[in-house]
């Protein structure tokens, strides 16, 4: 099924394109285009901000995928505010953040990430809990991997992104997002830690990424205010604030 939460496809195309085109092969192809080509200019305008807000985050999107989509840079409070959205059609796992939660979500991701010895330690919870806000229809992946890396550089060291597997990173990252905090993406992770690179570095270090192809499409799975799945977050919610 065809991810279409703005009801539109068959006359705007895949989420709105610039193009309108409905063929996701050209749409995955726009993406990766505007992603490269826009890497740096997305971490010299990170490298200007002494601290990290979420406006960073939504600002970092839009630079990213801004020749795709007229949307880039609005989260889904904003182009979907009564979707749930998650990665596959399982109504039983819901992954990430309903909209009123997303900001909250990534902003304890990135107050946490910017403590160092928080980011040091933990690199892989970080990323969960970005992951977990997942503010944008398309790019969440790209867009995060990208604050991830910066805050990474500040914290005094780098993930080396091109020795990762892309299958082994998402199931340890699912596990993340379905049992936060017990150090699934950390232990992961730990392995390709090396020393910071340069910010000269940084869009190579993102490029060399396996998987950037934007492949695997969201799904709505219902609305906010239906009740199975509302009680499902909610017990997602409680799990993770016991945490």
């Amino acid at each position: 099924m065809t991810f279409d939460p703005f009801g539109d496809f068959e006359t705007r195309g895949y989420l709105r394109n610039v193009a309108r085109t409905k063929d996701s092969k050209i749409v995955r192809q726009m993406e990766h285009a505007s992603f490269t080509t826009g890497l740096d200019a997305a971490f010299d305008n990170l490298a200007s901000k002494k601290q990290l807000s979420y406006d960073d985050v939504l600002g970092t999107h839009k630079i990213l995928f801004e020749a795709v989509y007229p949307w880039a840079g609005q989260d889904r409070l904003i182009t979907a505010p009564h979707l749930v959205v998650s990665k596959g059609n399982d109504r039983g796992k819901i992954s990430f953040a309903y909209p009123q939660d997303i900001r909250r979500a990534t902003d304890y991701g990135l107050d946490h990430g910017q403590d160092k010895k928080f980011m040091a330690a933990k690199p892989g919870e970080i990323m969960g809990y970005l992951a977990h806000g997942h503010p944008f229809l398309d790019g969440n992946g790209r867009t995060i991997m990208v604050l991830h890396c910066v805050l990474a550089q500040r914290a005094g060291f780098s993930i080396d992104w091109a020795a990762t597997s892309k299958n082994d990173y998402l199931a340890a990252l699912t596990k993340e997002l379905e049992d936060p905090d017990q150090g699934h993406l950390d232990a992961y992770l730990k392995p390709f830690t090396r020393s910071a690179v340069s910010h000269g570095e940084l869009a190579a270090n993102i490029a060399a990424a396996p998987g950037l192809d934007g492949e695997g499409e969201d799904t709505v799975l219902g609305t906010t205010d239906d009740p199975e799945l509302k009680a499902r977050y909610e017990a997602q919610v409680v799990k993770r604030k016991q945490r």
